[in-house]
């Protein structure tokens, strides 16, 4: 097949080629420009601020190398896509098996049911090479913290691999239908998906970072390169400064580049371009050869794959185990555990499969096993729910603590990212009843997931005064209609919610209203910082007035309902813990440690002042009825995160358990009969 392009003959390292000529040790360097970067990033060593800048090198390195490796085998009439995917099936899937391999055993006996089910998810995901579109998912509202995911760092190797499914497929088609026009259609490719990315990092910056048509453009610009698409440089000069300009641009964004640089977007042309230079300029001479061919930095670009396999899970079971800041000395530990681990990774593991054909059937056969094994595993673990048996006695009694939810949080009551009543659904009383089942409801509970932890509560309470209501609650909204909160996509949807609300409670003029919800959270604009097994309560809660909306649509209902005669009951929020509590208190048991885990008084009180004092004037203002269920969880100036049987008094952070909720009944009898005096209680 002829593509009309001439590509450069001296592109591709051994390392794709599994071969000796045209190898340049210069790209073997860049890698390591790239690796080295990442590694001392997530290993904590200061001045690598940026160092997550070398996923985006290896982006364009991948493409650069596939691009000229396709092309120059269709040229020559030798290209074969089965042959093209069984290389890239020895390449990528020996090293990933096995650490993965590795990193299940470890996560057996070490992780949490919950963590265990997030990382059995992420080892189906990985294999798939789908896992950046899982991640992306994953991030928000009752989402572990990133740095508990083993393999997180898939992501990057499925955006590959998906360019690598995609990319021939698209040379080929392109071959057959406009083999003049082939750069000019990959060039569009790349401004759309580059201009996609500048637009998105702003709008859903997770999508921005993981998802592939938002990177698509970082590998685009390596295959670029291969299509001489920019004209060669030929003078030695020009060529060296080429490369150091691009490696120049690589170190500004490593040492200036940090979390809070909005990134990917436009600030990532400036590694990638980097990279592009420098592959580009095909230096063999001056400084920044004498670096990118330098005998330590080629044999780092060497081992760089299994590097970036090994390192991340060695971070995070360091931090698991020994606490979510790592030590410079931890740091360097970790960085030598991993260079350990990819050597052995490479001689042992990738070596062995490179540079071999023949027998692809065994190669395609070997890795549908592999995939076919992991998804099992997968649908094991989610369907044991995490395989709490692996767990001590006592430490698996108090983690079931994790699973005591009501009714009220089941996708017929209680709507989750969609899968729960809608607008409709909502207008036509199509609702969970609570209470007494007789009658018309005379009271409904609404909000957010507080509300529905809450909900049995209520529940119990109107049973025993005889009175049927109805709950109302979809997730991360508060019950206040207009509200503006974070992201648009939410204020819109929460819009939607509550309004369908209010339509209810005129239609079936509903006299009694209880309004709950995580009120610090939208006071403050922000949960505790680090929940889970990195939460901090040394550091201060976040405290910042971001009230201001809250209060305001706040006001707005309450003179609402007001003005229509019906009476709201606002309910003030329980604390927050911070640790995901059945989980701390498990691995308390397991490792011998201190099973004290709440806040203490002072962090707590700072944290609910502002919204305890707003919900105190408003209710006074406007005439409704406070319960406050804060003192039976907090008295004598401790906090308790679990009763006096140490079974826990929450089933993650922030949200209490079933029984709990059951056990606050007395709080709400007193109103409901006080507002329902008719019928007579039933105790």
């Amino acid at each position: 097949m002829n593509l009309q392009l001439r590509i450069q003959p001296e592109t591709y390292s051994r390392i794709e080629a599994g071969q000796r000529p045209g190898y340049r040790a210069d790209i073997d360097g860049l890698r390591a420009l790239a690796i080295l970067p990442v590694v001392f990033y997530h290993a904590g060593i200061p001045g690598f601020a940026g160092g997550f800048v070398g996923v985006d090198v290896f982006f364009v390195i991948s493409g650069y190398l596939m691009a000229s490796l396709i092309t120059g085998e269709m040229e020559r009439g030798e290209f074969s896509l089965l042959r093209f995917y069984e290389r890239r099936v020895r390449r990528i899937f020996p090293a990933l098996f096995v650490m993965i391999a590795a990193c299940s055993v470890v996560a057996w006996f070490a992780l949490m049911p919950k963590e265990f089910i997030y990382f059995a998810n992420s080892v189906r995901n990985a294999v798939l090479f789908i896992s950046n579109y899982r991640f992306e998912r994953e991030i928000g509202y009752f989402d572990i913290a990133a740095e508990t995911k083993p393999l997180l760092h898939t992501w990057s190797l499925a955006v590959e691999e998906q360019f690598y499914i995609v990319f021939p497929l698209t040379l080929m088609l392109l071959g057959w239908l406009a083999p003049r026009r082939i750069a000019l259609v990959l060039l569009v490719v790349l401004a759309a998906s580059l201009a996609a990315s500048a637009w998105t990092v702003y709008q859903k910056p997770e999508a921005a970072f993981y998802l592939s048509q938002y990177r698509i453009w970082e590998l685009l610009l390596g295959a670029m390169l291969a299509f001489n698409v920019v004209p060669k440089a030929s003078h030695p000069l020009m060529r060296e400064a080429l490369a150091a300009a691009g490696v120049v641009l690589i170190a500004f964004a490593v040492f200036t580049y940090s979390d809070a640089t909005v990134f990917p977007g436009l600030t990532a042309l400036v590694p990638c371009l980097g990279a592009a230079l420098v592959i580009h300029g095909r230096t063999s001479g001056g400084p920044a050869s004498l670096l990118l061919r330098a005998p330590p930095m080629v044999f780092v670009g060497l081992v760089s794959y299994s590097l970036y396999l090994w390192h991340w899970p060695i971070v995070v079971f360091t931090r698991y185990f020994d606490g979510p800041e790592l030590t410079i000395a931890q740091g360097g530990l970790v960085v030598a555990a991993s260079f350990v681990a990819a050597v052995i990774s490479w001689r042992f593991v990738e070596r062995p499969f490179l540079g071999h054909t023949g027998r692809v059937p065994r190669v395609f056969a070997g890795a549908a096993a592999v995939i076919t094994l992991a998804s099992v595993f997968a649908a094991h673990v989610d369907a044991e729910r995490g395989v709490p048996g692996r767990l001590a006695p006592q430490a698996g009694q108090i983690y079931n603590a994790t699973f005591d939810k009501s009714r009220f949080y089941e996708p017929q009551c209680f709507d989750f990212e969609g899968k729960g009543p809608s607008a409709a659904d909502i207008r036509a009383g199509k609702l969970c009843p609570m209470g007494d089942s007789d009658s018309q409801p005379r009271f409904l509970v609404w909000g957010d997931s507080h509300g529905a932890a809450m909900a049995p509560a209520i529940d119990v309470a109107a049973r025993q005064a005889g009175v049927q209501g109805v709950f109302a609650g979809q997730a991360g909204c508060p019950p206040l209609p207009e509200v503006e909160l974070p992201s648009r996509g939410l204020s819109n949807r929460c819009r939607e919610f509550n309004a369908a609300v209010l339509d209810l409670i005129d239609a079936r003029r509903i006299p009694v209203v209880f309004m709950i919800a995580y009120w610090p959270k939208y006071f403050h604009g922000s949960e505790l910082p680090n929940e889970g097994i990195y939460f901090d309560p040394s550091v201060p809660p976040p405290v910042d007035d971001r009230s201001a909306p809250i209060v305001e649509a706040m006001g707005g209902v309450l003179s609402n309902l007001k003005a229509r005669g019906i009476q709201v009951v606002l309910v003030m929020d329980v604390p927050e813990m911070g640790r995901y509590v059945p989980e701390a208190l498990a691995r308390a048991v397991m490792t011998g440690g201190s099973t004290d885990i709440a806040p203490p008084w002072p962090y707590t009180e700072k944290r609910q002042a502002l919204p305890r004092r707003v919900l105190a004037a408003k209710a006074e203002k406007y005439g409704a009825a406070i319960v406050d269920p804060l003192p039976a969880f907090c008295r004598d100036g401790r906090c308790n995160a679990a009763d006096h049987d140490g079974i826990p008094l929450y089933m993650d952070s922030d949200h209490i358990t079933a029984t709990v909720a059951r056990s606050l009944s007395y709080l709400y009898k007193p109103i409901l009969r006080e507002l329902f005096p008719l019928p007579a209680a039933v105790d």
